[in-house]
């Protein structure tokens, strides 16, 4: 049975190959660690081994994680998960980033319930690639409507987009939906101060997302283990 810290570095030399297979710069693609459903000690592992990116997807378990781990200042703590409106608050009081914003209304309640002692909350845009009605996200003819709005509010810092492309297509349609999450990307990237990231792959479809200019992957079971 592997160590996290083994699989964590494992993992790690599987995002840097991916990297140079795309011949794409050492270090240009993060590793955020997906703490979802693990126990404190789990996320403590992967700490000492360095990792300072931790994903959560569900809002109560990672607040309670964050006060426990409160002390440990230079943790960055992702919320990945979907967001309903009567959880902002809690949200933007204690996340570093929100990667999972889909609509105006989110985006408000976060801008207006960000504490102002707080730096403002890095969000990135969800985007339902793949228009699946399972997922959320907003449209890719809809991200333009919703830039515009994130960008001017003075506690929200608008880093990127993330998405969540079908599971198991076949390659060609796989690269058909990262080619078109790209071009979205690149359209702002261009010309958004800030505009830094596309977070887009898993263990499953890492290589592909590399490969189509992700900077951000976002891996649990390969560091974790199986979800409790």
């Amino acid at each position: 049975m592997q160590t996290i810290a083994e699989r964590l570095n494992s993992a790690r030399q599987d995002v840097s190959l991916a990297t140079a297979n795309a011949n794409r710069p050492p270090n240009s693609v993060k590793l955020l660690a997906v703490s979802k459903t693990k126990p404190v000690s789990d996320i403590m592992a992967a700490y000492e081994e360095g990792q300072r990116t931790f994903g959560e997807n569900y809002i109560q378990e990672g607040v309670d994680k964050i006060q426990q781990l409160s002390a440990l200042s230079d943790i960055e703590w992702h919320m990945i998960g979907p967001i309903q409106s009567n959880k902002t608050k809690i949200v933007a009081e204690n996340f570093d980033w929100v990667q999972s914003v889909d609509r105006e209304k989110i985006a408000r309640r976060l801008n207006d319930q960000r504490p102002a002692e707080m730096a403002p909350l890095n969000v990135c845009i969800q985007v339902n690639i793949d228009d699946e009605a399972s997922k959320s996200g907003v449209k890719p003819e809809d991200v333009d409507e919703l830039v515009r709005f994130i960008t001017k509010q003075d506690k929200l810092c608008l880093r990127g987009l993330m998405a969540i492309p079908k599971a198991n297509p076949d390659s060609h349609e796989q690269a058909q939906s990262l080619s078109a999450l790209k071009e979205l990307f690149d359209r702002y990237h261009t010309n958004l101060t800030n505009f830094d990231t596309l977070s887009v792959g898993m263990s499953s479809d890492m290589q592909s997302a590399i490969a189509h200019g992700s900077t951000m992957v976002r891996i649990g079971t390969a560091i974790f283990g199986a979800r409790n």
